[in-house]
């Protein structure tokens, strides 16, 4: 295809997505040439667009390198291809008024709409996603769901070496902020010109929704504060969760922990999460029921989960909030020497949160409370309720939001490691990790491996050692010991 028609149809598509009109055409058509490094154009009719945005996007940048406009793997090719790309998205008033007609339809239809766009102009990496490493490994808690996580670019030595020597800017405040919105990106910040970000009022106060760039799951989706300010659980937090569910009934949305150690990676923005995707959390079933005598209409009840959940079912919205603020500021101050619970520090320190998850069942509103503490001690300095050591040659990072409801987001550390395990149990020659050589040598006395199993036999493990994982950051555990101290807590509601 010549340069000409991959010009022609670009501008076709960046029409047909609502920001222009037919009569921008030829300014179009100038402005894209411009940026390619070409002179002229021919003249084409333009005709049905049979390639995708990413394919004609590629074609675009590989004209612009010919022409030695931007150089291959640097941060000007990833700014280059957001500029390009913001011509395939309409100005933020346009598409929020065009989320707003969809939604008049229905709520689903407005977020296909925005997905379907944040796809096609690139801001969600559905290439880079397609590399993540994804598989099933089945549990005593129903399947998990296993990611290495191979989606975000690694930067070369020539990068972090650029941005070392970069002026440190305070703007955008950090990548939840709504300044990111149209933001050209430097050496030591993602480009998010063709990022946008749908309004929405939460009870009067102004918050953005947007799609994850680099998705963990179906409609990964970030609903952020205008005000830049630290994540906070509070008796706002569960309203504010209750009321999304309400806009957005086929999404679930749940909230990163507030504290060190149990809380996500960005403490600083207040965000939550949310999405079309049903976790394996979910999936569990109530295994302990109680009552709250002060909501007679509510379901209460522990989930059958390695990690310590207590699940609120009402039609009212209001019990579910009022429910979970008691719950929360009992657990605030709630210890329990016996299991190694301790409110707070000698110097008032907190150590307990948690880390909520809402979503509609029906008629009914559904919200998991899991219960989160941050202490640590000398046997744990990482954390009492955090991966343990034993673990760590798998995942030594905090449990957040996503691994809390059952899917791992692995190192990409482990793709290669991972198949030096299975050379290593095939007694192949191997490049095996000294910390994996444990792990290797109990699978090999428990399986008889071979090219065909061993792959299988190895993420099944993996799955396992995610299990233990997840009943580290249980702060009761399932044993005859731990179950009673949960139902000492339960019983102090």
């Amino acid at each position: 295809m010549s340069i000409s028609q991959t010009i022609t149809d670009f501008v076709t598509l960046a029409i047909q997505a609502g920001g222009f009109m037919e009569l921008d055409r030829l300014y179009l058509q100038n402005r894209i040439l411009a940026m390619v490094g070409e002179e002229t154009l021919e003249s084409i009719s333009p005709t049905l667009v049979t390639k995708t945005s990413l394919e004609l996007l590629d074609e675009l940048v590989d004209q612009a390198k010919k022409n030695n406009i931007i150089q291959p793997e640097t941060v000007d090719l990833e700014i280059f291809e957001a500029q390009l790309m913001d011509f395939l998205t309409p100005p933020p008033s346009v598409v929020n008024a065009l989320f707003a007609q969809h939604y008049e339809k229905a709520p689903v239809d407005a977020t296909n709409y925005f997905y379907k766009l944040s796809k096609e102009n690139d801001y969600i990496k559905t290439r880079a996603i397609a590399k993540n490493i994804v598989f099933p490994a089945e549990t005593e808690y129903g399947q998990l769901e296993i990611t290495i996580n191979l989606s975000k670019p690694e930067k070369d030595p020539k990068q972090i070496a650029a941005t070392r020597q970069a002026t440190q800017l305070d703007y955008p405040k950090c990548v939840l902020c709504m300044e990111n919105e149209g933001y050209k990106g430097r050496v030591n910040y993602p480009a998010r010109t063709n990022h946008r970000i749908i309004r929405m009022n939460l009870d009067g106060e102004s918050w953005g929704f947007q799609y994850s760039p680099y998705a963990y799951y179906n409609e990964h989706s970030i609903i952020l504060s205008e005000e830049h300010r630290p994540m906070v659980i509070s008796k706002d937090t569960f309203r504010r969760l209750i009321r999304i569910i309400e806009v957005l009934p086929h999404y679930f949305v749940g909230s990163n922990a507030d504290l060190p150690i149990v809380g996500g990676s960005i403490l600083t923005h207040d965000h939550y999460q949310a999405g079309q995707h049903v976790f394996p959390m979910e999936k569990a079933e109530i295994e302990h029921y109680f009552e709250l005598s002060d909501y007679p209409l509510m379901n209460a009840g522990i989930v059958k989960w390695p990690i310590s959940v207590i699940r609120l079912q009402s039609p009212n919205s209001k019990d579910i909030v009022e429910a979970a603020s008691m719950i929360l500021e009992k657990w605030r101050n709630y210890s329990d020497a016996s299991v190694s619970i301790q409110a707070f520090s000698a110097d008032g320190t907190p150590h307990h949160t948690i880390t909520p998850i809402a979503r509609r069942k029906g008629q009914l509103f559904e919200l998991d409370l899991v219960l989160r503490d941050n202490n640590v001690s000398a046997e744990y300095p990482d954390g009492i309720f955090h991966p343990h050591k034993e673990v760590q040659h798998i995942k030594r990072e905090n449990i957040g939001l996503i691994e809390v409801m059952g899917v791992a987001i692995l190192p990409p550390r482990l793709d290669d490691e991972l198949k030096e395990v299975e050379k290593y149990v095939l007694g192949e020659k191997n490049l095996i990790a000294d910390y994996h050589k444990k792990w290797a040598e109990q699978m090999k006395e428990t399986y008889s491996f071979n090219e065909k199993n061993a792959k299988e036999i190895i993420q099944k493990e993996v799955g396992q050692i995610f299990t233990k994982v997840l009943a580290d950051a249980g702060v009761y555990k399932r044993t005859p010991e731990g179950q009673a101290a949960f139902k000492r807590f339960i019983d102090s509601l």
